[in-house]
């Protein structure tokens, strides 16, 4: 049997929560040997769910990293493994003997990433990794629309999700770098980093904005979610209004009424008839009509509760659901593997017992021998090739982050343009780094140039339903035609098998099919749906771990494959705080509260004289301090102080909190702090001026990122990109008189 891509790969994982267990998982499924560090005596986590489903098919070995000769074990365990991944703050990393400059010096092999709360030269680096803490001090949590003004509580813990597949990138393209360099190094990210991802899409200020740039899109833009008449609601994301009831609807209402409905709300970028599609909607019950909607290519999903996705014959198709054996719950359903590649990331079993010898199991196959293959000191892809095919969001997220990584990106779109342009600064936010180039794909006259780039490229990225991509040309078997050592990854929707393979879909289908608009809403509430588009940031990042991967391999055997990312399989990697019984009941999870303010006394928003302050006492210590401190009228306690008075009681006290910062604007982009961090990148930008944008999604420490090209204008690198691909002048001319290029 093939143990995986990462078979013979050594990981040693140091962390609780969410991201560092969750990386630990994803490079143990890709077939490397993880063995995870728990401090001794019981944790809290433990028991739980999500420890069970995060901690699967890992060796686990209690060790006490206080006392000297346990943390000489550690070090004995480092001497031998290629990975570390920990979540202590940097000074505790040294107090431990893992500061960079220490492991960099005892084990030159050694990929080392720390997935803290704030990178390192950010003035709160030395904050616990709290997600809530974060997103509020960054402004996030008033940045989501809610039941109420202020900010808002964010049930779904999309930040740490996101910062586990941010850390197995940074993981993959240091091991590939490593190869080049001989040596291993840092690949640190942080909660921030992550948090930051989905607001590169708002968060960014040009120096001669369009007025579609400025305008942006804010939280007040109406969020299709209508409620049905059996009381249950749905998502549709884009007009229905071509379906044959809406339309019929519509008609039989007549203008001067649809009129009226719309004028009930703002304007809405995906449906002009928000209003009388919202009244329309309510007719009919739920699954009436989205089964109509689907008949019909309109993409659109119920409102689902909570791990109803389980029982998803789509999710269980495709493996993204899957039984498993657990000593501690029995056998349940859990979240599969989110992604495909050859051979398949695998389960290993369910949660193992706890060891006291931290031994290794399995023989090591890739051996690391320190010697350089090539110049080091460049961005760790250096040298790799991307053509980038995708639109809309998840796909081009995508190849920007590989372009940060420094692999060479073409991005290829349509003489009219993405699709997503339109929104200019949504569109903005996934292409920096990229040369653009416009071609009609699927016309003869294109075919040319096509052959060229695919010859050109290493890796071939794009999000085109499959369907689609037959008739364009730029289906895998097209393309391994062309170059069979390509590397070809796609992003559906729905995943490549089963029964809604070739669907439409949208990150908000998958937060309402998967539970999370139910939970957002909080209890008794109606649902909502988190604003920063994680689905498509999931899907995104999923597919890059995929892809380098795929990569990885190639370097050995050099051949290339077929590899598989979606959005409702990343999505619902993030359900895993519930597994399903073998009866069809769910295991428990917090629930946000009706005023949206939080999942618990301990974790949650509280409204203080002159504002609001997020409190996460997530250790019973700190449950305990909170208790002596504010009573038992904590509402009280906290309206009768400024937030900076109640912060600083609260932090004598040992309670963790940050400050809910409100109407974040572009604050952000003047913060000193960030911009020292590395949060910021600016660039010329062909349209815009001088454009500035989120910076960094990792620190390298000494491999440089490559954040210095800005998004590129339609066309804007069309010529070029042609004679690098070897066409002559002829040929150039000649698609741009065909019109299937700009001139």
């Amino acid at each position: 049997m093939n143990e995986g891509i990462l078979a013979g790969i050594r990981v040693i994982e140091i962390a609780r929560g969410i991201p560092g267990p969750a990386a630990g998982l994803q490079l143990s499924e890709a077939g490397a040997e993880v063995i995870r560090i728990e401090a001794p005596g019981v944790d809290a986590e433990q028991g739980t769910a999500l420890f069970s489903v995060l901690n699967r098919g890992k060796g686990r070995v209690g060790l006490d990293l206080d006392c000297d000769d346990e943390r000489r074990r550690l070090h004995a365990l480092l001497a031998d493994a290629d990975v570390l991944i920990h979540d202590f703050t940097p000074s505790r990393a040294a107090a431990l003997g893992l500061a960079d400059d220490a492991l960099a010096a005892a084990c030159p092999q050694l990929v080392v990433s720390a997935i803290t709360a704030w990178p390192s030269r950010h003035p709160l680096a030395e904050a616990l990794p709290r997600e809530s803490l974060v997103l509020a001090r960054l402004g996030l949590l008033d940045e989501q629309p809610g039941h109420r003004p202020g900010p808002i509580f964010v049930r779904m813990p999309f930040a740490s999700w996101l910062a586990a597949w941010f850390c197995v990138i940074g993981v993959m393209a240091r091991l590939i770098a490593r190869r080049r360099d001989g040596r291993g190094g840092a690949a640190h990210t942080s909660l921030a980093q992550a948090a930051l991802a989905p607001m590169s899409m708002h968060w960014s200020r040009a120096e001669t904005p369009t007025p579609v740039f400025a305008k942006g899109l804010d939280k007040t833009t109406p969020i299709p979610l209508h409620r049905c008449s059996d009381g249950r609601w749905i998502h549709v994301h884009y007009s229905p209004d071509k379906a044959p009831w809406m339309a019929a609807a519509l008609a039989a209402m007549g203008p001067e009424a649809v009129a009226a409905e719309n004028a009930k709300y703002p304007p809405s970028h995906v449906a002009p008839n928000f209003g009388a599609n919202r009244a329309i909607i309510a007719t009919r019950p739920a699954q009436e009509w989205v089964e109509h909607f689907w008949q019909h290519d309109v993409a659109a999903q119920v409102a689902a509760p909570f791990g109803e996705i389980y029982r998803d014959e789509q999710a269980r198709a495709n493996g993204f659901v899957v039984m498993v054996d657990d000593p501690v719950l029995g056998r349940v359903f859990e979240p599969g593997p989110a992604y495909t590649t050859d051979p398949p990331p695998r389960l290993r079993g369910g949660l193992r017992p706890l060891e006291s010898d931290p031994a290794w199991s399995f023989p090591r196959a890739q051996t690391f021998d320190g010697a350089p293959q090539g110049q080091p000191g460049s961005a760790p892809l250096t040298g790799l090739r991307v053509l980038d095919l995708g639109a809309y969001l998840a796909g081009p997220f995508a190849t920007q982050l590989l372009a940060d990584l420094g692999a060479e990106v073409i991005k290829v779109e349509p003489p009219s343009g993405d699709a997503m342009r339109r929104l200019e600064r949504i569109f903005s936010g996934t292409q920096r780094g990229k040369l653009g180039a416009t071609l009609k794909l699927g016309d003869p006259a294109a075919q040319l140039a096509l052959a060229a780039l695919v010859r050109w490229a290493d890796v071939v990225h794009h999000n085109v339903r499959l369907p689609a991509a037959h008739k364009l040309g730029i289906d895998y078997e097209s393309l391994k035609a062309i170059n069979p050592a390509l590397v070809y990854c796609h992003i559906s929707s729905y995943g490549p098998l089963g029964p809604r393979k070739d669907w439409p879909g949208f990150d908000q289908l998958m937060q309402a099919a998967c539970g999370w608009e139910v939970e957002c809403g909080g209890e008794g509430r109606p649902p909502m749906w988190l604003r920063f588009g994680v689905g498509d940031y999931f899907a995104a990042l999923s597919s890059v771990f995929a892809l380098l991967l795929a990569h990885f391999q190639r370097q050995i055997t050099g051949d290339g494959q077929a590899v598989a990312a979606s959005l409702l399989g990343a999505t619902l990697l993030t359900v895993g705080e519930a597994v399903m019984r073998a009866d069809g009941s769910l295991s428990p999870i917090d629930h946000l509260d009706a005023s949206q303010t939080g999942v618990s006394p301990d974790h949650r928003l509280y409204r203080c004289a002159d504002g609001w302050l997020a409190v996460a006492a997530l250790r019973p210590e700190e449950a305990r301090a909170l208790a002596a401190l504010a009573g038992n009228d904590r509402e009280a306690w906290f309206a009768a102080f400024s937030r900076e008075t109640a912060c600083e009681c609260l932090t004598a006290a040992g309670v963790p909190c940050e400050p809910a910062l409100e109407n974040p604007g572009l604050s952000f982009l003047d913060d000193d702090g960030c911009r020292r961090a590395g949060l910021h990148a600016a660039y010329p930008h062909a349209v815009y001026g001088h454009l500035e944008q989120v910076g960094a999604y990792w620190n390298f420490c000494d491999l440089p990122l490559a954040l210095d090209r800005a998004p590129p204008a339609l066309g804007e690198h069309s010529h070029r990109v042609w004679r690098s691909v070897g066409l002559d002048e002829g040929q150039i001319q000649s698609m741009v008189a065909a019109a299937v290029t700009n001139p």
